[in-house]
């Protein structure tokens, strides 16, 4: 225990006991009994004195157990100093007294300076400790690398992704491979999904697989209060990542950094964006760093950020369909015992991220718990399912005849989409992946396709239910958006001149060709619907299979 307590504080101690010694001794004279002269020449005659100590302004007289004192002027001086048994000292006690009151002195003001000292270096840690979690001094911070113990097997519902990335990990295991055909690949990789779909996930488990170390960052501590301590945090960041290469960077909400530049600018946001753009183009492919990113707001992102030689490669992540959320719970309940089934809590679950149904088996197996269960069954899902969907996550989550809806909406514009060759990941009942295009140069008819797949879900409802509904809003937003951008921005108009009318004409000319498009592919509508219903979510290449299958 005694080595656990700081130098300063030990040294307060001692002086502590020291000064308590000082005072105990010093009171030691004064215990003596005070006698008159009589007394002590009794003493003194009947030889049980052994020792008299003259010390002014006493003559102090020492027996067996006991010391007594006589005023120095109420004796015979003469006659006691004929006695052998007598010291004198009548300096003594002045001297003493002086020593004592000094070295009291003494001890009282080094106790106050070493607690005034030790204060001033409390204060100076606490200060360089909050300049050191501000960003003013990363001289002596130490970025440090985690060793992911995170695989691909403890990721699931996410089968396109990881084919998508086992390029990236093959190339971070065996770079030779690719620099012996001088093959590139891309620098940054950006994960974009919505909160909770295992973005950060994903990126450690690349790590784990690749064996690299991974260096996690979020954004938004790049930008600091310090005007510069954000370019700099970047530049540690990379410089600390290319000395223990092969390894990943990861740099999760990437947009609070990243964001668009112009309007109201952030001089250090701004700063730092520019530094982490420098750095993705100081170092090489064959460097072994490789870059991932996380966001879910793709559209708010810098254009410098998403061109060539940067986060020019995209993995899109959803919200898990049915295959994908069937594996998700099964991978939750593997070390669980229960008598859940799998597939019917799937289908309970539609819009549920992966971390909200991790929360979900959690919540129904302390339900379980709290019941003195020892198996978990459905109704323990069941009677948590509305805690969390109340609850911290935020989920959209339809009843049957919603889904229906939804799901020939979704129809509908998978099909027009397939059938006007407008490319596209996967659309499902919650979620549409269109690939976007890097062209400089678009045609008016590729931009007319894309504005007719935005338009046809809406008529499609319209169409069977004879109702207009407020899932297409999002759409109509985007349709109206394009059909001004062709009129106005790209002038894609005959006479050279644009006026509202134009986009109200171009958006009318587009329902039109799309209501006579789904009529002619009516039947492959319900079949992809009912598809949608079963599967939630339908590719291009399954698409075109079913249509392929009626004509």
């Amino acid at each position: 225990m005694w080595q656990s307590i700081s130098k300063n504080t030990k040294i307060i101690f001692i002086a502590i006991g020291l000064l308590i010694a000082i005072l105990f001794f010093s009171s030691l004279n004064n215990k003596s009994d005070l006698i008159n002269e009589k007394k002590a020449f009794e003493l003194l005659k009947d030889s049980e004195v052994e020792k008299v100590l003259v010390k002014d302004p006493y003559i102090y007289l020492y027996v067996e157990d006991n010391s007594y004192k006589v005023p120095k002027d109420a004796m015979d001086l003469e006659k006691l100093f004929s006695l052998s048994i007598v010291e004198y000292d009548e300096d003594s006690t002045e001297s003493i007294d002086i020593f004592i009151f000094l070295l009291l002195l003494i001890t009282i003001v080094y106790i106050f300076y070493s607690m005034k000292a030790s204060r001033r270096i409390e204060e100076k840690l606490t200060i360089r400790e909050h300049e050191e979690n501000n960003g003013f001094n990363h001289d002596t911070q130490l970025i440090k690398a985690q060793h992911s113990l995170v695989n691909f097997s403890d990721v699931a519902g996410v089968g396109g992704v990881k084919e998508e990335l086992k390029e990236i990990i093959d190339f971070l295991k065996n770079p030779d491979k690719y620099t012996e055909f001088d093959i590139s690949l891309p620098k940054g990789v950006l994960l974009v999904g919505p909160p909770g779909v295992g973005k950060t996930l994903i990126a450690k488990a690349v790590a784990g697989e690749a064996e690299v170390p991974f260096f996690y960052q979020s954004a938004a501590s790049f930008v600091q209060i310090y005007v510069g301590m954000g370019a700099k945090r970047v530049s540690e960041l990379f410089a600390r990542a290319k000395e223990m290469a092969p390894s990943i960077i990861f740099i999760d909400e990437i947009d609070a950094v990243g964001k668009s530049r112009g309007g109201q600018n952030n001089e250090e946001r701004e700063a730092t964006l520019n530094q982490l753009l420098t750095e993705m183009d100081g170092f090489e492919e064959s460097s072994g760093v490789m870059v991932l990113a996380a966001t879910n707001k793709i559209e708010m992102l810098d254009d410098a950020l998403l061109r060539s030689g940067r986060f020019d490669r995209r993995v899109h992540i959803g919200l898990p369909d049915f295959e994908e959320r069937v594996a998700t719970i099964r991978l939750y309940l593997k070390s669980k015992m229960h008598q859940i089934d799998v597939e019917k809590v799937a289908r309970l679950t539609i819009g549920f991220n992966s971390a909200a149904l991790a929360t979900l088996i959690n919540e129904a197996a302390l339900h379980a718990l709290r019941l003195n269960k020892h198996v978990m069954e459905d109704g323990d899902v069941e009677a948590v399912r509305e805690k969390v969907l109340l609850g911290k996550f935020k989920i959209q989550n339809f009843s049957e005849h919603e889904r229906r809806i939804q799901a020939l909406y979704q129809a509908a514009k998978a099909i027009t989409a397939a059938w006007l060759e407008v490319e596209f990941e996967k659309i499902g009942i919650l979620s549409s992946h269109f690939v976007p295009h890097h062209n400089e140069i678009l045609s008016k008819t590729a931009l007319d396709n894309e504005l007719k797949v935005l338009l046809a879900g809406r008529i499609a409802t319209k169409n069977l239910y004879a109702e207009l509904f407020s899932n297409a809003k999002d759409d109509i937003k985007a349709a109206k958006a394009l059909a001004y951008q062709i009129t106005e921005e790209f002038y894609m108009t005959e006479d050279y001149l644009s006026s509202p009318d134009h986009s109200a004409q171009l958006l009318a000319e587009a329902h039109d060709e799309v209501v006579t498009l789904l009529s002619k592919l009516d039947a492959v509508v319900v079949i992809v619907k009912e598809y949608l219903l079963d599967n939630e979510s339908i590719t291009m290449k399954q698409t075109k299979e079913l249509i392929n299958e009626i004509f």
